[in-house]
């Protein structure tokens, strides 16, 4: 069979020919409405990183079901003013509705923390009106309303809860928002087991939320982060994750499949890991290239913590890194490394994509100097290698196997 694919020839109906012109004008992208409409007032909001043909809003219909809760069922009122944490808001859309009580915001990710501040900046809306936290950072006291955004990650949903469980009581109230079909009968399992009696709202724009009171009483520790121990060539690993990592006890096969054909070791001077998420990719790279200056960057905090500690673990103090928490390659000079190693994302979120990979290829051809390498690896369905040629003008596969390429690109 030829690789090329080859266009059926059908027999078109004259009377859809005439109709193409109004169907394909149907179907353009119209700009999307970015004005959030809430009962606590309405705001201009929009995702972050911003895209020229955005086609997503920066909140959903759970954010607009649980702010319609709150005013109705008055758990808002200026008069009782609660004490308020919110947790995983990715634009800023709650905290901006409840700015006026001050509420206290946790975030994990760098991006969604940025989104917050650009929309709050955009709506002339002071900073101090909130307290960021990182997910790094620990709460303090008690709070009266926690609302959470559920998480994608089942095991990050497990670790908020345990970590909110020394600051409420029987009296605080518990809520979290989310599209029901990411509401699953595991996920209102965990909220019994760790907080108390649990219950769901009625699906409203297919959204729904869960209530849930402290009545276990029990306040117990998280159980991450979690370690695993990994064996690479003749080294063993200690390796530490924490909850908001991907692959937290075990070795993904993608990562696995890098590090099985990672490139040999010459007189790199300068090596990124790139999302680097635990740090694997750079834990190694720099084992087998003690002389090179390493980087790890990633967008989330649990992320670059992990990778910190592992590189602790591995080195000790006899081997100094930077760890970055950015978008991407921001903090990287251009034209300063020579060897970037990448397993990306393909989704933010809830939201799955490939402008990840787009920006993410992007900047790696902008940090590289002349000669600089560029190796990833990628599910032969995410079609990773169109992107490679068409930004780096060619592309090496390196290792394949039925689900897997391990690819490299030089910059010229």
């Amino acid at each position: 069979m030829s690789p090329h694919l080859k266009l059926c020839q059908i027999a078109i109906p004259k009377f859809f020919v005439r109709l193409m012109p109004d169907l394909l004008t149907c179907s353009a992208m119209k700009p999307i409405n970015n004005l959030f409409k809430t009962p606590q007032g309405d705001f201009k909001l929009v995702r972050f990183p911003q895209h020229k043909k955005e086609t997503l809003r920066a909140w959903d219909a759970a954010d607009e079901y649980l702010l319609q809760y709150l005013e109705a069922e008055g758990k808002t009122s200026t008069n009782n003013a609660p004490r308020i944490l919110i947790v995983n808001d990715s634009f800023g859309a709650l905290a901006m509705a409840l700015q006026t009580f001050k509420p206290d915001v946790q975030l994990d990710s760098c991006l969604a923390e940025q989104g917050l501040i650009n929309n709050f900046q955009l709506n002339n809306i002071d900073l101090v009106n909130i307290t960021l936290l990182n997910s790094m950072m620990p709460l303090n006291g008690y709070y009266d309303l926690v609302i959470i955004k559920l998480p994608k990650s089942h095991a990050y949903l497990e670790d908020i809860l345990y970590k909110i469980q020394p600051h409420i009581n029987p009296q605080s109230k518990i809520i979290a928002a989310a599209m029901a079909k990411n509401i699953h009968s595991s996920t209102l399992k965990l909220f019994e087991k760790i907080i108390g009696k649990t219950t769901t709202s009625l699906a409203k724009k297919k959204a729904r939320l869960i209530f849930s009171s402290f009545t276990n009483n029990k306040v117990t520790n998280s159980p991450y982060p979690k370690q695993f121990e990994l064996e690479v060539e003749d080294n063993t690993f200690l390796i530490t994750n924490y909850a908001n990592v991907f692959s937290r006890e075990k070795l993904d096969i993608g990562t696995r499949f890098l590090l099985e054909n990672m490139p040999q070791p010459k007189p790199y001077k300068a090596i990124v890991d790139l999302g680097c998420g635990n740090g694997l990719l750079g834990l190694v790279a720099a084992q087998q290239n003690p002389e090179a200056r390493v980087i790890f960057t990633d967008e989330s905090y649990m992320a670059v913590a992990s990778a910190k500690i592992n590189v602790e673990n591995a080195f000790g103090t006899s081997r100094t890194a930077e760890f970055l928490v950015k978008d991407c390659l921001a903090g990287v000079e251009k034209q300063s490394v020579d060897l970037i190693l990448c397993n990306p994302p393909f989704h933010q979120n809830h939201v799955v994509g490939d402008h990840i990979a787009w920006q993410m290829f992007n900047e790696a051809y902008a940090a590289l100097e002349p000669g600089g390498e560029f190796w990833i690896v990628g599910n032969h369905h995410l079609a990773y290698h169109s992107k490679l040629k068409k930004i780096f003008g060619d592309y090496n596969v390196v290792a394949s196997n039925k689900k897997f390429a391990v690819m490299l690109s030089r910059k010229a």
